[in-house]
């Protein structure tokens, strides 16, 4: 345990992020799946039931249903979040996927005792426009760029800067109200991981260090960056009415670099 300003963060051993992997590799098995699933008439209710039936076969434990909210616990076991809707979007029987759509799916999972959480972004079917095609692949690339610059001894400023500079360098903006977080036997731990520079960050930067286990989350809107709560709570809207798309891999800072514990291996 180490402090910064204050805030407690845990380093994990290697033992703790090996169990990490384990569970990553429940979630990467569940993303991967219900990308296979994805398709025009699909609910996504029928997503929402596979995810916990494929997590319970593994002998985990799907994370997000149950989880306080402002109008009550979470619902669902996966966030669904179509077009415009940036994250938390609630798995339904009347949500159909449609041609064209966007959709993101976040999803973690806890497995003897430690957690893993990812994000994935799927265009449905051949209509989506070539502006769509770029936001999706920029934000994949955003994370790319954090996996490969985060190491010990970097301000994790550093990466966030990079992410930031190559998401406005084409057009789009970064949600700023939702940011990455640590992980561990609990979903959401210290620190908090943005995806941009703000004085916050730099007042409270965090050095990136063996033992840090992080989940890197950029979302990447096509228009402005600003976003709404729909009424229901949850939901979470660009407010100009345009898509976004979400990756996110759950991260281990170790010596020789980064290890991806959410990538199936």
């Amino acid at each position: 345990m180490k402090e910064v300003l204050g805030v407690a963060i845990r380093l994990k051993s290697a033992r703790e992020i090996e169990l990490m992997r384990r569970a990553g590799k429940v979630v990467h098995a569940v993303l991967s799946r219900l990308g296979e699933m994805i398709e025009p008439g699909i609910t996504t209710a029928e997503l929402d039931a596979e995810a916990e039936r494929l997590t319970h076969s593994f002998g985990a434990e799907c994370l997000f249903k149950g989880v306080p909210g402002r109008h009550g616990p979470f619902p669902g076991n996966i966030c669904v979040s179509i077009n415009d809707e940036v994250v938390h979007g609630i798995p339904s029987e009347k949500r159909i996927i449609r041609q064209g759509d966007v959709v993101s799916i976040d999803f973690g999972c806890r497995l003897n005792g430690y957690c893993g959480d990812a994000a994935r972004t799927y265009i449905v079917g051949e209509k989506a426009s070539h502006d769509v095609h770029r936001l999706v692949n920029v934000t994949k690339e955003v994370l790319k760029i954090a996996k490969e610059m985060a190491k010990p001894g970097i301000l994790w400023s550093t990466v966030a800067r990079a992410m930031q500079d190559y998401v406005e360098k084409h057009g789009f903006s970064v949600v700023k109200e939702f940011v990455g977080h640590g992980i561990g036997t609990e979903m959401h731990e210290e620190p908090k991981v943005p995806n941009f520079v703000s004085k916050e960050l730099l007042r409270n930067d965090i050095l990136l260090e063996e033992g840090l286990v992080i989940a890197v989350e950029p979302m990447v809107t096509m228009g402005s960056s600003d976003v709404i709560v729909a009424e229901d709570g949850w939901t979470v809207r660009t407010r100009d009415g345009k898509p976004a798309a979400h990756f996110e891999d759950t991260l281990a800072i170790t010596s020789k670099g980064v290890q991806v514990l959410t990538n199936g291996n």
